[in-house]
């Protein structure tokens, strides 16, 4: 299942998808996890030391790389420089699963032990000085995109992202390309504020969008969140000692954190798998081509000198019964 956290910055988004890929791990199942924020926490959250999360390989760049292994053989695309981050799959084109092998996570992709198993940690890499004035923190991360794109993921394998602050994830189409969107906001105008956006900008594309209320001390709290996101809260996280000792470095045993807690990240995963009979691969696909098509018309057409419409293979559906090319298991 393809999963995503958002929300605004400084609402815990970030600690709660960790916690939620530490309980992935806990149970076995194949995990890719991804920092597509434009502040990279991600890697520390799951515990490595900040230099180490520091030198994790950058995705966007090694953008040259996934593209060329992802054409495969795609008629379609004439070559990897033509290729955008919308670019869809087609016939002859590399497909990504979770629990393989392949150049892809060889170039990108590190594991990170946890005390529950392991995951495979990849990350868009940081915004750089280089970067300032020239470019936006949307060209990191269509590596992601292009990705997810091209990823046939199963029933209990799992790839979660932690998306970047606030509803800049709709400056492109990567916020169709999941499952299931855990919006975590805090008991406050701010707060449910990003959620409105979210719901209204998500609305005629069939998002499954559920609220993680966090940081909530008592009933007026949860009666506000009631109140302000009705039906589409799902569960509610309060003060955590566990956590707080993670954020200093120094996390006891994951099977030490609290009942409640626990309780909670259980529910979100039995409403993410919840999604698994909802799968639409078409519906999935036809909105991989609307927003190449649009991307193409945009800006794609102009900046590659190709007809990128041309690389939309009409007759091919993405799902999950499609073997991968080129990988190994």
């Amino acid at each position: 299942m393809k999963i995503a956290f958002v929300g605004k910055g400084g609402s815990g988004k970030t600690t709660l998808s960790s916690l939620f890929i530490r309980h992935l791990a806990t149970t076995g199942s194949p995990v890719v996890a991804v920092d597509a924020d434009i502040n990279q926490h991600l890697g520390a959250a799951l515990g490595l030391d900040e230099d180490v999360a520091a030198e994790l390989p950058a995705m966007g760049a090694r953008l040259p790389l996934i593209k060329d292994y992802l054409r495969g053989s795609n008629p379609r695309i004439a070559s990897a420089d033509t290729m955008i981050k919308t670019t869809p799959p087609g016939e002859g084109s590399r497909l990504l699963r979770v629990g393989e092998n392949n150049p892809v996570y060889d170039a990108c992709a590190r594991r990170v032990e946890l005390d529950g198993g392991s995951v495979r940690l990849m990350v868009t890499g940081p915004f750089t000085e280089a970067d300032l004035g020239v470019a936006c923190y949307h060209s990191k991360t269509g590596a992601v995109e292009l990705c997810l794109n091209h990823l046939v993921d199963g029933q209990g394998e799992y790839v979660v992202v932690d998306m970047t602050a606030g509803s800049d994830s709709f400056a492109s189409g990567m916020f169709t390309r999941f499952d299931m969107t855990f919006l975590v906001a805090e008991p406050t105008r701010k707060g449910v504020s990003v959620y409105r956006q979210y719901k209204e900008y998500a609305r005629d594309f069939g998002i499954a969008l559920k609220v993680v209320g966090n940081k909530v001390q008592g009933e007026d709290d949860l009666d506000f969140l009631r109140a302000e996101v009705g039906d589409d809260l799902l569960v509610t996280v309060g003060h955590s000692d566990w956590v707080r000792a993670m954020e200093k470095g120094r996390p006891p045993r994951f099977e030490l954190l609290e009942e409640a807690n626990a309780g909670a990240l259980a529910s979100l995963r039995a409403a993410a798998d919840a999604t698994y009979e909802a799968r639409d691969w078409g519906r999935y696909t036809r909105q991989m081509v609307h927003f190449h098509l649009k991307n193409a018309q945009s800006w794609g057409n102009e900046k590659t000198g190709a007809d990128l419409a041309a690389q939309v293979d009409p007759d091919f559906v993405l799902r999950e019964s499609r073997p991968s090319v080129g990988a190994t298991a």
